[in-house]
């Protein structure tokens, strides 16, 4: 939960902008999930198996 709560400021934003634009950096997407899906998606990371980011589509 700490991602969540944490705040950016535009200094790391703009950091972060060019560590993706120079593909230094890449994110990585585990699953993604419908959002009738959710409570799937929320049981899929609880149990620690997510290696990436795991997406919910609205």
């Amino acid at each position: 939960m700490s991602n969540l709560l944490q705040r950016a400021n535009q200094k790391d934003l703009i950091n972060l902008k060019e560590l993706l634009e120079d593909e230094k950096i890449k994110p990585v997407i585990d699953r993604r999930y419908k959002i009738s899906e959710v409570q799937e998606a929320f049981r899929y990371f609880a149990e620690g198996h997510a290696l990436g980011k795991v997406i919910i589509t609205v």
